[in-house]
């Protein structure tokens, strides 16, 4: 972790100064966790080698010393046990309210127990009449990594996000990822929160507001990265990244890009969505999921039903994971993810340049 001091302006003329530090996306959740589980005793985390291993990829590192096997708890490795005992701890004990956080080693494994988060966990509340909130948070790496090929590299945003009753997280940035987990462990509705494991060692600079105890981010609100004029650029999770640095290359040629962080997959901010096109009249989304029924898709038919629609100057354009099944091969993989270079030629494209 490093520090720096940045001097900001002031209306009097004064230099004040905001300390920031690099805090990776890793050490944002662990601490996300540490805190929500030493704030609220019903909290607890389960999964398969969140205890003693410390984590898969080290995100409950330490908790496990610090809260014990009753908070911090080991599962079979079989996703269908880690849904099963969760959901019904919940909705058998609810008296005691239980808020567990359930961790999936990646949310391909989720398949495994689909039927829980679908069928159980988002209709509890809706079937009960409101009478039976269901506190769960499902976690874990979503979307590809590296060289895991075609049944470890889905991104499963537009899969959850499609049912009603949940809520859909994807954060790109260590402020995102410590602010909307807590939001999310506080929330009485299941939520299903897509991190990547390609993001956990990536640093990013956090001030010392986003570290404080009581930071959290409202789960349903986008957040601009970026201003700018010429066109915009929809992304969550990593490649929020990938559309600033297009619109870094862009502003050389004098292409002002506004890039949103979307942060919440559903409910989605379709109002920030079309305040941007609005002013930019052009509109670009990028993801690292399939193109067919995909998030970049939904955002298309949003704006297409909305005000902003009559806003574009030109047809929106997706930029996606290329439709087909993983490849093992590195130069094939790379070339079925969106790069930066397909974001500008994408860019390009629709201002007609």
């Amino acid at each position: 972790m490093s520090w720096r001091w940045v001097p900001l302006p002031h209306a009097c003329s004064l230099m004040l100064f905001c300390w920031f530090c690099q805090v990776t996306v890793r050490d944002a959740l662990n601490q996300a966790l540490d805190e929500e589980l030493e704030r609220d005793e019903r909290v607890f985390l389960m999964g398969e080698e969140v205890a003693q291993y410390d984590g898969a990829y080290k995100v409950s590192r330490g908790l496990w010393k610090k809260y014990g096997d009753k908070r911090i708890i080991d599962t079979p490795i079989s996703e269908v046990s880690v849904l099963m005992v969760s959901v019904c701890h919940n909705i058998s004990m609810s008296c005691a309210g239980l808020r567990p956080i359930c961790e999936f080693m990646t949310f391909n494994f989720s398949m495994q127990a689909i039927d829980q988060v679908i069928n159980s966990a988002a209709k509890t509340y809706y079937m009960s009449a409101g009478q039976q909130p269901v506190p769960i948070v499902f976690r874990g790496p979503n979307g590809a990594s590296a060289g895991v090929a075609a049944q470890h590299s889905q991104c499963f945003a537009a899969w959850y996000a499609h049912c009603p009753g949940l809520k859909v997280v994807s954060p790109w940035n260590s402020e995102d990822a410590r602010g909307l987990l807590k939001s999310a462990i506080r929330d009485d509705n299941p939520v299903v929160f897509l991190e990547n494991e390609l993001m956990y060692g990536v640093s990013f600079e956090m001030t010392e507001e986003s570290q404080s105890k009581d930071f959290t981010i409202p789960i349903g609100k986008a957040k601009v990265e970026r201003q700018g004029s010429h066109v915009t650029l929809v992304s969550h999770s990593r490649y929020v990244g990938h559309c600033l640095d297009a619109a870094a290359v862009l502003a050389k040629e004098g292409i002002e890009c506004e890039v949103i962080n979307l942060r919440t997959i559903r409910p989605m901010d379709v109002e920030s969505i079309e305040a941007s096109v609005m002013k930019t009249n052009h509109l670009v989304t990028v993801e690292g999921g399939w193109p067919q029924f995909g998030v970049g898709a939904e955002i298309c038919a949003r704006v297409m039903e909305g005000p902003a629609f009559n806003y574009l100057d030109a047809p929106v354009t997706r930029v996606t994971g290329v439709d087909i099944p993983m490849p093992y091969a590195k130069t094939l993989e790379e070339h079925s993810l969106p790069q930066v270079k397909d974001i500008i030629f994408s860019v390009k494209k629709t201002l007609n340049i």
